[in-house]
């Protein structure tokens, strides 16, 4: 049953609209969302809260990254999506529900902001229109959100989102640009049956 659950995710990878955004697959073989995606996760402020298992710093490494993203979601495992500006088409940062457990009906979500982006409500309105979507396309019953302590912005984006903080995670995620050194995380968790927040307006 799970299998055949897969099999009809991915033509609805691009579908998510709303809230005057556009959820896109990213393209693998395009140079420009690579280029994107590189920019995306060298900028200083997601490398401060995020430490990627394989870290890379050039186009060969987010073609490879974005390779691998997709991958994940052709075997159901995960959904990357470009957060575009559903006018213009502009790309403002990315979304993921990944870890996708069908059996359990879980994921995690996680996201980022292009810098000339930030300040307009992108990750809010993202998070509100991807969670939605895990729900009602994927049939998932949890969504779950860490974050480092001390980054208070995803703390209110996750609050603003219906994500209830559940308390802190000791060691639960790397020390920033270390694989040996960690620190403490906040979970939140939405669930179905939790009343959906009034997004903002776009800026």
């Amino acid at each position: 049953m799970a299998h055949t659950r897969m099999q009809t995710l991915a033509p609805s990878l691009t579908e998510p609209r709303g809230h005057g955004l556009h959820l896109r697959s990213w393209d693998a073989g395009s140079d420009a969302d690579a280029e994107t995606w590189l920019r995306g996760c060298l900028d200083p402020e997601f490398q401060r809260w995020n430490t990627p298992l394989r870290p890379w710093t050039d186009l060969a490494g987010a073609r490879e990254s974005l390779r691998a993203r997709a991958r994940d979601a052709g075997q159901g495992r995960s959904a990357s999506f470009r957060i575009t500006d559903e006018a213009s088409g502009t790309v403002l940062g990315h979304i993921g529900v990944n870890e996708i457990n069908l059996p359990l009906k879980l994921a995690r979500v996680g996201y980022w902001v292009l810098p000339e982006a930030r300040g307009r409500g992108v990750a809010t309105r993202a998070l509100l229109l991807a969670s939605r979507w895990a729900f009602a396309e994927l049939g998932l019953y949890r969504l779950e959100l860490g974050h480092a302590v001390g980054h208070d912005a995803s703390c209110g984006i996750a609050e603003r989102c219906g994500y209830a903080y559940e308390g802190t995670m000791r060691g639960a995620m790397f020390e920033a640009g270390r694989h040996d050194t960690f620190r403490d995380a906040h979970l939140h968790a939405r669930l179905g049956t939790d009343p959906e927040p009034s997004a903002p307006a776009a800026r």
